[in-house]
């Protein structure tokens, strides 16, 4: 019995001293491959998560200037400050949470898993609260104060949930084609929630249009332009169209609610570090690291321009297709056309950036919403020319959409090679890209509530002034175009091209197979002694 055992130890000593082929090699790595890919059940899960932001941002961004104004009946002034310290706080919650989330410990739930479930609740409430119109009687301070604070409670509970989603991208999976995956799934149902989140808002409060008011000292010959063209359903009240925006509110909750359910429900957070055994460093060390990432900067900084062009363009299209165009009952369709066509053509952007490389599709992607947006203020109001141009620029829409984030892990990727003791940072990458992003954005809505402002725009007016659709054609237009070459110019300082990018994830993937294979073999020294 004891010859017999000896024996057997003999033999398992035997069969590990003894060197692996390379066809065991092999089937190891591909048997790891395996374990690495996720189901489509996996990806689908995780890309519903990036539905409600969506889904609320697209909301915001189309409708809450014009409700502001044409709902609350704020002063265009008190509708931009609004806007602007809403999106800063926006921006300074970011990092803000971003460090938080750098040092939560592990729960058997992962790190960020808790952060987007127990934001929900609280985001969805104050985000019915913001689409209220507060008592009749309240002040115009009064009810400044109370969209600030819905505005920014609303702001900081997103930033819980969408910080750490973004960071998931990177807990997900270690193989790099999969987090490309994973992320265009990602993108299609994200495009896919602004169609939703214009389809909800817009076809409910578009139901429901209050009358326009006509201004005394409009020009008494008025009354002989077609006033239909440009004034909203006179037959409904404005109590039914608060009413609309409430419903729309509710509804949209409901369905930030399931997304969240799904996402926790379908995804398993999973460490991605290649040496568990290093201490991560602290946040101000990591967001110096960081910050002086040359890679990271100009891909924010390229990326922060044509995020502007098109929130630009996003914040007063509405405006835009109601007054200067003269289309204020078909304007929420000609937004959902823009969401439908960026929806169909995320695969395509897909395919073109594995074939021709991400650089490529973003020269390509995004400068192609130039002529059209030239071809949208040149051509005279024409419905038909205005549903094939928003077609046209939904293609744009989603390849700005989807680049930014599927080559925003390429650059954590890229840091992790060149900084292997410096672990644990990837809420600070997410969560300052989207600072800056949100910046974009506070920066458009105060620029344009101003420029209407001193345009001289008419709260609820049949008519607007000359200077009003002047402006409007210059911040749906010119304004955007120049800022898409400034930020294309940009992108040529980008260092991380394919090969680059092959590069990195070849060492990276040798890193973890030497780690497993270190880690196997320590455990079978340790099972034979």
């Amino acid at each position: 019995m004891a010859r017999g055992e000896g024996g057997e130890t003999y033999s398992a000593a035997a069969t590990f001293l003894q060197p692996k082929t390379i066809s065991d090699i092999d089937r190891s790595l591909k048997q790891r491959s395996v374990r690495k890919n996720l189901s489509v059940c996996n990806k689908l899960c995780y890309a519903i998560g990036g539905a409600p932001y969506q889904i609320t941002g697209c909301a915001i961004g189309f409708f809450l200037q014009i409700y502001l104004l044409d709902v609350a009946q704020l002063d265009p002034s008190s509708a931009s400050l609004i806007l602007f310290i809403g999106r800063a706080w926006d921006a300074i919650t970011d990092p803000t949470v971003g460090f938080f989330i750098s040092r939560s410990k592990w729960t058997k739930f992962g790190r960020l898993l808790p952060w987007i479930i127990c934001s929900t609740p609280f985001a969805v409430a104050s985000y019915f609260l913001l689409w209220y119109v507060p008592d009749g009687n309240l002040s115009e301070v009064g009810k400044i104060f109370w969209y600030l604070i819905f505005y920014c409670l609303f702001q900081t509970m997103q930033t819980c949930f969408h910080v750490p989603y973004s960071a998931l991208t990177m807990f997900i999976s270690t193989d790099q084609k999969e987090r490309d995956s994973a992320t265009a799934y990602r993108m299609t149902v994200e495009v896919l929630g602004t169609v939703l989140g214009t389809a909800i808002q817009g076809q409910i409060v578009g139901g429901a249009s209050s009358p326009c008011i006509h201004e005394n000292d409009i020009n008494a010959s008025i009354s002989t332009i077609d006033i239909n063209s440009t004034q909203y359903n006179s037959i409904t009240s404005i109590t039914q169209l608060k009413s609309a925006y409430m419903m729309a509110a509710g509804v949209i909750g409901g369905v930030y609610v399931l997304c969240t359910i799904i996402l926790f429900a379908g995804v398993q957070e999973k460490d991605p570090h290649i040496r568990k055994t290093q201490k991560p460093f602290s946040f101000w060390k990591g967001l110096k690291l960081v910050m002086s990432h040359g890679p990271y900067v100009k891909l924010i900084i390229g990326f922060l321009f044509t995020s502007l062009a098109f929130m630009l363009l996003e914040g007063n299209y509405a405006l835009y297709c109601s007054y200067t165009l003269g289309f204020p009952n078909d304007f929420q369709n000609i937004l959902l056309v823009i969401m439908l066509s960026a929806t169909l053509t995320i695969p395509f952007w897909q395919w073109f950036l594995t074939r021709f490389g991400k650089k490529t599709a973003v020269y390509v992607g995004i400068s192609s919403a130039v002529p059209f947006l030239i071809l949208n203020v040149l051509v005279k109001a024409n419905l038909i020319v205005a549903y094939v141009v928003s077609f046209a620029s939904g293609v744009s829409v989603a390849a700005a959409f989807l680049l930014p984030w599927s080559m925003l892990p390429d650059v954590v990727d890229d840091f992790r090679l060149k900084n292997p003791d410096s672990i644990g940072h990837e809420a600070i990458f997410y969560s300052f890209y989207v600072f800056f992003t949100k910046f974009a954005s506070g920066v458009s809505l105060g620029i344009s509530t101003l420029s209407l402002d001193f345009a001289g725009y008419l709260t609820r007016g049949c008519q607007q002034p000359d200077a009003v659709h002047l402006t409007l054609k210059m911040l749906v237009a010119p304004a955007p175009i120049l800022l898409i070459i400034l930020g294309l110019i940009l992108f040529k300082l980008y260092p991380i091209d394919e090969e680059i990018r092959m590069k990195n994830r070849k060492a990276l993937e040798d890193l973890r197979d030497d780690d497993q294979l270190s880690q196997t073999d320590t455990k079978e020294r340790c099972s034979i002694v």
